[in-house]
């Protein structure tokens, strides 16, 4: 068995005629489909639409009903509530309700106990129509104290209009009962206070005779349950309101009419094939609007499939005389078809081996197997140009990195790399080089330092990066005031700037004997001063270098204290961005420097690290959105 599979896999004329064989009886097992479904279908299509249009009308109506019910009342709450103080007014209402609504059963306006001091202890509007005479009534007295009845506690309890479950209603003064279901509303006064219920009623006889006169098959039949299941019409008068669709289940718990007892109870629509009564039967089944009442129609499936197996006999013979027919003919037609892929598929192979200039086979044909060939042939050009093309690119990308690694050892070799006991810088690139700088030298018993941050990222940037630092080293050596440096600086690199970049920059003088700093700030971050608290240094606010050639830059003083530590940064650590692109912020800079502070670590290294592991943290998986610089100087005086 193993053999034949791996056979049939590695032939392709083989699959694509099983495909075709299945493909064949598919055909025929539609050719089937179409004559039992046919039949089937018609009949059981005639069985759905007779039962859903009964269904769908009985449902309708009830419905419509309801919401005549439901639409009258709220006017008639509107017109008590438009007259509260008038009891005789309610008589008026209740009557006219059934006046204007013959189908109604009964209206009762009913209030709480001594709303109407008048009238003592009960007062409830109560109306019925009687064989199309309406009466009307005061409806409560101690023998039928109607403010614990059902329909009047619902209402008050729930706060809200609701539909009771169908009930007996008893009219003691003619002695009659019917079964109803009402529909009860609160009524509440102008401050919101519950005064009393509006009680309207539905008989649900009416329902019962409309369904048992239902009849789509000779042997169908209709039963309605309410919500506890029991019968409230079915064919047989003796179980109705006396047995529900639940009684023989309790001898057996896994009869078929239990699943449709429990469906028709939680209110579903649909349709079941199931057995009642011992007999295979379609029930349609739908719930009767609001009421909690559950109808269906029982069609006997012998009524409604009498005439199919005549029809499937038939169709079976004629399909299996069509299934064979079709297998012999495409398993032909296929295997002779498909004899030129052979051929191109062991050029192909050849081809895939890495022999690109193997000739493909010249087939003299428009269809999808002359289409493959040509693809082929065009595939196997345009891979011979692109493992060209893929050489070069391979050996220029590698030539590029090597002179960015170039570039960014030099960058780097452009900095300080030996610090002093007191100083301390790191500088992160965003990309293999960068545009930060940071630089410092002492000269005469004072210390020049400077930060900066140029424009943009990448190779342009650490080229303005390498001349503004190369600039300043130039100036601060014969220049001490930083705002003339600065100058200096801004003019240079202005009359050169063709490509409209700019560099943020920091200069400070540091006198190292007395702790006196000149500064000046060239649109850059302010340092922080770590030393008996945490502070910003204030800057005032100049442009970038660059812009303006003859901008004029101030000069500030201040005095650092013993023990203080300078911590200079570029915008990359304010700046660096979690995965939800939420900035580090200022906030958490001052945060990490009072940590450093109150563990006694502003030394410029711990304090750095302190940092760059905060930062690091903060960021997580996201990638790095700017070059990061950090500098840190610590003034000890002598």
């Amino acid at each position: 068995m193993r053999r034949i599979i791996d056979y049939i896999r590695r032939k392709l004329s083989i699959r694509v005629s099983l495909v075709v064989v299945v493909f064949a009886a598919l055909i025929f097992v539609a050719a089937l489909s179409f004559f039992f479904l046919r039949a089937r279908g018609a009949v059981r299509e005639e069985a759905i639409n007779r039962a859903t249009q009964i269904l769908d009308k009985t449902s309708l109506q009830v419905e419509g009903i309801l919401n005549r019910v439901e639409v009258a009342t709220a006017m008639t709450e509107w017109l008590v509530q438009r007259h509260p103080e008038n009891s005789d007014s309610m008589f008026v209402y209740s009557r006219g309700m059934l006046l204007n609504n013959p189908d109604f059963y009964n209206c009762s306006i009913a209030f709480e106990p001594y709303y109407f001091k008048e009238r003592g202890r009960y007062c409830s509007a109560y109306s019925r129509n009687i064989g199309g005479e309406i009466r009307t009534i005061q409806g409560g007295s101690d023998n039928y104290q109607y403010f614990y009845m059902d329909w009047y506690l619902m209402a008050k309890l729930l706060d809200q209009p609701c539909w009771t479950e169908p009930y007996m209603d008893l009219d003691v003064s003619t002695n009659t009962s019917e079964m109803v279901s009402s529909y009860c509303k609160p009524i509440k006064d102008s401050d919101g206070h519950f005064i009393g219920v509006i009680n309207t009623s539905l008989s649900l006889s009416w329902l019962s005779e409309t369904i048992s006169a239902l009849k789509p098959y000779p042997h169908s039949f209709s039963i309605m349950i309410g919500r506890g299941g029991t019968y409230f019409v079915h064919p047989d008068p003796s179980k109705i309101s006396r047995e529900t669709i639940f009684t023989h289940t309790l001898e057996d718990m896994n009869l078929p009419v239990s699943d449709l007892g429990h469906a028709m109870q939680r209110g579903e629509e649909g349709m079941m094939h199931t057995k009642v009564n011992g007999e295979d039967c379609y029930v349609f089944y739908k719930p009767l609007g609001k009421t909690g009442c559950s109808m269906a129609i029982i069609c006997p499936e012998r009524d409604v499939f009498s005439g199919f197996d005549h029809l499937r006999r038939a169709v079976l013979m004629m399909v299996f005389v069509g299934l064979l027919l079709m297998l012999f003919l495409f398993i032909r037609i296929i295997t002779r078809e498909l004899k030129p892929l052979r051929r191109l598929a062991a050029e192909a192979e050849t081809i895939a081996s890495g022999k690109l200039d193997t000739e493909l086979p010249e087939l003299d044909r428009i269809d999808e197997i002359g289409q493959l060939s040509q693809s082929f042939g065009n595939m196997q050009q345009s891979l011979v140009k692109y493992i060209d093309e893929l050489k070069n690119t391979t050996a220029q990308k590698a030539s590029i990195e090597r002179d960015l690694h170039i570039a960014s050892q030099i960058q780097m070799g452009m900095l300080p790399k030996n610090f002093p006991d007191r100083i301390y810088a790191t500088l992160t690139p965003a990309k293999d080089v960068g545009g930060d700088l940071f630089d410092f030298h002492i000269r005469d018993g004072k210390l020049f330092f400077c930060i900066g941050d140029v424009s943009g990222k990448g190779v342009p940037a650490s080229l303005f990066m390498a001349v503004t630092r190369s600039v300043f080293r130039t100036v601060s050596a014969h220049e001490e005031m930083p705002n003339r440096i600065m100058d200096s600086l801004n003019k240079t690199m202005a009359d050169m700037n063709e490509t409209n970049m700019f560099v943020t920059l920091f200069i400070g003088v540091l006198d190292l004997a007395t702790g006196n700093m000149h500064y000046c700030n060239a649109g850059h971050d302010a340092p922080l001063l770590v030393g008996a608290g945490v502070g910003i240094l204030p800057c005032d606010s100049n442009i970038p270098v660059g812009f303006m050639p003859d901008w004029k830059y101030s000069l500030q003083e201040a005095e650092i204290y013993s023990g203080t530590t300078i911590f200079l940064f570029t915008d990359g650590l304010t700046e660096a961005e979690n995965i939800n692109h939420e900035l580090f912020n200022m906030n958490r800079v001052i945060e990490v420097a009072t940590e450093a502070l109150d563990a006694r670590e502003q030394e410029p290294r711990k304090i750095i690290a302190r940092m760059t592991e905060a930062v690091h943290e903060y960021v997580g998986e996201a990638d790095q959105s700017d070059d990061l610089t950090m500098m840190a100087i610590q003034f000890i005086k002598d």
